[in-house]
């Protein structure tokens, strides 16, 4: 007989219905794997616990030198520059960390937490950046991605400067490029919602495109004719154009459009601004 205190409403648990699913132990990762995509097939977890635990599983098999941001996209702050000279760089990048530099970007004297500044302005004649810094944290390129999450949460820190077997530094890796591996890109408010098109209208004629979005859907809706043979995607079009992976906020002109980057991580564009700066082919730019 049923208890008393048992409602109609009582339900199994998630972990129980998953325990109940899982009536087989799986042999290796893989088939861990099609076990919770199955799971999820069936309901019984959704589509962002299923990525995450994914992630979770994948950062044990990644290395620093997978997610790192290379020694030359690095901001840097001098260690003989005064705040006057190098706010400019803290304005424009926004990052709350900074590594500060000596001669080189081999030579790291220490990191620079953005907030610390607000001392020189509370009191410019006293502030020394040298004793504001705190120690910079080292790590090799192999250092495998869930060790180092777990040293950044131990030591309560949120940055380290990569180094390669040689001892030169590499790049640097944040606490966000690790969470980054788990719970995907860390939204801002340039992300599409996944329903939303590929290329949307904005203000004052411009469009928000996809990094992703294809170079002959992007030519039939402008009537623009950039080749498509080595790269299929404007984002591909635009990284060429730069030569290098771009960060958020620069620019460059492509024909009849400029394509300003709205945001981009360490590996790739994601979202780009297109603004047309020369008219469509067969017009002719009105008389002033």
């Amino acid at each position: 007989m049923a208890s008393p205190l048992d409602g109609p409403d009582d339900k199994p648990t998630l972990l129980e219905r998953l325990s109940a699913f899982l009536t087989r132990e799986p042999e290796d990762r893989e088939d861990l794997v099609e076990v919770l995509r199955g799971a999820f097939e069936h309901r019984l977890i959704d589509a962002d616990a299923l990525s995450m635990i994914e992630g979770v599983l994948s950062v044990s098999e990644t290395t620093v030198r997978d997610i790192m941001i290379p020694r030359a996209q690095m901001d840097c702050v001098s260690i003989d520059d005064s705040p006057p000279e190098f706010m400019p760089v803290i304005i424009e990048t926004k990052h709350s960390r900074f590594p500060v530099i000596g001669e080189s970007k081999d030579d790291i004297v220490g990191v620079l937490l953005a907030k610390e500044l607000l001392n020189y302005y509370l009191d410019p004649q006293g502030f020394n950046l040298r004793e504001t810094l705190r120690p910079a944290v080292f790590v090799p390129e192999s250092k495998r991605v869930n060790v180092l999450l777990r040293e950044f949460r131990a030591n309560r820190n949120h940055i380290a400067i990569v180094v390669d077997e040689y001892g030169g530094v590499s790049g640097l890796v944040t606490i966000e490029d690790v969470l980054e591996q788990i719970v995907g890109d860390i939204e801002d408010e340039y992300d599409f919602d996944e329903s939303e098109d590929n290329i949307i209208p904005e203000a004052n004629g411009r469009f928000r495109i996809k990094a992703q979005t294809e170079i002959e859907d992007f030519n039939a809706q402008f009537g623009t004719h950039y080749e498509d043979e080595e790269f299929d995607t404007v984002g591909g079009l635009v990284l060429k154009a730069f030569g290098r992976l771009p960060k958020r906020g620069e620019s460059t002109t492509i024909g009849p459009f400029r394509f300003r980057v709205l945001r981009a991580d360490s590996r790739r564009i994601h979202t780009l601004q297109a603004e047309r700066v020369a008219p469509p082919a067969g017009e002719e730019t009105p008389a002033a």
